[in-house]
């Protein structure tokens, strides 16, 4: 049975586990990037990490953006919203159906 994650800030993601996330608090990037790896090599299905915690890692998180598993999702923390996880999903979506979503444009 493939898991769920929350890696980042311990404020940020403690309250996870209280929806049956498995937790990783991180405090710098070396360790997240490694925290990140050892997640994947673990099967781990979806791994949600913290907008500010992605932008110091952005180099491993490319490495799995094309691998089926695991689906890297950005999440706001408790220092606020960047934007990066939305911004994110929309890509997707653009590159799924060749549209952006909010403007009807094509590419």
């Amino acid at each position: 049975m493939y898991k769920a994650a929350a890696l980042g800030e311990y404020d940020s993601i403690y309250g996870f586990a209280t929806i049956g996330l498995e937790t990783f608090p991180v405090s710098d990037p070396e360790e997240a990037g490694k925290t990140l790896d050892h997640l994947a090599e673990a099967e781990y299905a979806v791994v949600y990490i913290t907008e500010s915690v992605a932008s110091k890692i952005q180099n491993t998180i490319d490495k799995y953006k094309e691998s089926v598993l695991p689906a890297v999702i950005l999440i706001p923390g408790v220092s606020g919203n960047t934007g990066a996880g939305i911004q994110g999903v929309k890509k997707s979506v653009e590159q799924a159906i060749g549209s952006d979503i909010l403007f009807g444009g094509t590419n």
